[in-house]
């Protein structure tokens, strides 16, 4: 991929990290990307709504956390009451060590302390007073060592245990983790202290049901000791490459693994066939292994499976004919694989796929005539492939499209005409040189469009005119260096728009900044490479929604917009320069 998909994808890591900032040890790597969702939580502040008035208890516990440092103890309020006051004052980041103190004894039972700054074992001993009642545990990205897991002992009824990316913590603190007979969940992703040996620990582990072992190199070997874990449904070693075939024998008697999450391994076909007896498995993902062809016939055996990806592992066309065999699946991944159109014909009885992803691979027209077929399809990825205008005419009777990504292929305008039909379409990808205002005028009929990416697109002042289609908006890309103030006011009228980005039109000015400032919705907004200047920023007030901001190569500092963050943007996490 170019250049700007790199951007984009950069864009999205950090999007994912507006919840707490951004932190060079916690984050999502790709191929978790795929399957990864994020939950973001919003703290309590009655002078910044959505427009519902806050309860009661609402104006309590924010009054509360207000004035913490009033309290010494909320060991004798009712539970949940206590609870509500720890997560917001998590999630407002005005916990420390100091008052955490009056939380000891409260028995609260989730405590969600993931990347939070400054957690070291010294916060262990309050934590662990918690004791019976404590059900949930997130250390994530701390500096808590085996002593502090240690210190859990007394927490008998433990349910779940985050400790991803906890460096310091050993075999000889997953010795201590064997004593939790009621965990279901456990995740140590990305630990390298961890061996095979000291995976024996887990073994005890009967209630066992979701295990994320993802970048943990030491493991291979480790897989025997899960042998006994039937009610297991869910193991991620993603992105381990010490993982082998001979590490696939042990999950054979796993009849209840759902989902398998092996990408970058070294796993092969011959430690596919060994897959062959987990009937429930829905959802399988082998990215970046050196696996052929040949392995489709042993997931063939699978016919629950719902979830396939097998890109990068660089399958040709060669045996590609068992993909018919597939018939449960609904999500298909070929992204970066060497496969052209004569792989289609075999695709054409995947009637119940969903979503196929062919990124990168080597495909034209041809092939797409096998896809009409296809008629639940809800997602197609074509983006860098040698598809053009004459293709697209086999999409048009794909009724239940919601999502297309034709970026980086060779459509024109006249080819988009072709797409019109598709009424469920919600998002469009675009990103193409050649696709100009007349492109855009043929999708005037799509009016259901959430999503529209024109980044590279030569769009214009005169194009602009038609978003007025688009009411729907939820986010739009147009950075092809056309637009000026004049075009801009065609956007004011995009009031659902949560999402703006207008970087590399170098001729916008504050004017534009004015212009927006009624798209009270917006959540991220970046005119980067522009000439909006620190005098421009006063018209931004009113965007109180805004987390980030993006005006890099502009004539604006880091402590203009610091300080705009101060009086007006009270949610601003992300911006830049910074």
């Amino acid at each position: 991929m170019g250049g700007v998909c790199s951007r984009k994808r950069d864009q999205l890591a950090e999007d994912d990290s507006i919840r707490r900032g951004v932190s060079g040890r916690y984050c999502k790597s790709g191929s978790s990307k795929w399957l990864g969702s994020s939950i973001s939580r919003s703290s309590i502040d009655p002078r910044h709504g959505n427009g519902n008035c806050p309860s009661l208890m609402e104006l309590c516990i924010y009054q509360i956390c207000q004035d913490i440092d009033k309290y010494s103890t909320f060991s004798m309020l009712p539970r949940d009451i206590s609870q509500q006051i720890f997560d917001e004052l998590v999630c407002s980041q005005r916990l420390t060590k100091v008052i955490l103190e009056a939380f000891r004894d409260c028995a609260l039972q989730d405590l969600n302390l993931g990347e939070y700054p400054c957690l070291d074992d010294t916060w262990m001993d309050v934590i662990s007073s918690q004791g019976s009642s404590l059900l949930s545990v997130d250390l994530s990205a701390s500096d808590i060592t085996d002593s502090g897991i240690v210190q859990l002992k007394d927490c008998e009824n433990l349910q779940g245990l985050n400790c991803n990316y906890c460096d310091q913590i050993t075999d000889h603190g997953l010795e201590h983790v064997s004593g939790f007979s009621n965990l279901t969940s456990l995740s140590f992703r990305r630990n390298t202290m961890i061996s095979a040996q000291g995976m024996g620990a887990l073994s005890g582990l009967i209630n066992l049901v979701k295990l994320d072992l993802e970048r943990c190199p030491k493991i291979h070997g480790g897989l025997i000791h899960l042998r006994g874990l039937t009610k297991l449904e869910s193991l991620n070693v993603n992105c381990c490459n010490c993982i082998t075939d001979s590490d696939m024998k042990p999950l054979t008697g796993l009849t209840n693994l759902k989902v398998l999450q092996i990408s970058s391994s070294k796993v092969t076909d011959y430690g596919v066939t060994f897959l062959r007896a987990l009937h429930k498995l829905a959802l399988l993902n082998m990215e970046g292994c050196p696996i052929t062809a040949a392995c489709l016939e042993s997931l063939s055996a699978l016919g629950a499976l719902l979830y396939l990806n097998l890109s990068r592992c660089r399958l040709t066309d060669d045996g590609c004919d068992k993909f018919s065999s597939l018939k449960s699946l609904k999500v298909l991944n070929l992204g970066f694989n060497a496969i052209s159109d004569a792989i289609f014909v075999h695709l054409k009885g995947l009637t119940n796929l969903e979503t196929l992803n062919l990124d990168s691979c080597a495909i034209g027209d041809e092939g797409l005539v096998h896809l009409a077929g296809l008629q639940r399809l809800k997602c197609l990825e074509l983006s860098d492939t040698e598809v053009g205008s004459s293709g697209l005419q086999y999409l048009a009777g794909l009724s239940h499209l919601e999502s297309l990504n034709l970026s980086f292929t060779v459509i024109t305008d006249n080819g988009l005409r072709k797409l019109k039909g598709l009424s469920s379409l919600r998002s469009l990808n675009l990103d193409a040189r050649q696709i100009t205002d007349a492109g855009l005028a043929a999708l005037t009929s799509l009016t259901g469009l959430m999503h529209l990416d024109l980044f590279g697109a030569r769009i214009t002042d005169s194009g602009t005119n038609y978003l007025k289609h688009f009411k729907n908006l939820r986010s739009l890309e147009i950075c092809g260096g056309g637009l000026t103030d004049a075009g801009v006011k065609n956007i004011k009228d995009l009031t659902a728009l949560s999402l703006l980005n207008l970087s590399q039109n170098s001729h916008l000015t504050d004017r534009s900044l004015e212009t927006i400032s009624g798209l009270t919705s917006l959540v991220s907004l970046n005119v980067s490479n522009s000439r909006i200047t620190s005098a421009g920023l006063q018209h931004l007030k009113p965007l109180k929604k805004l987390k980030s901001l993006t005006l890099e190569s502009c004539k604006v500092t880091a402590n203009d917009i610091k300080k705009l963050q101060s009086t007006d943007l009270p949610n601003l996490v992300n911006y830049r320069p910074e």
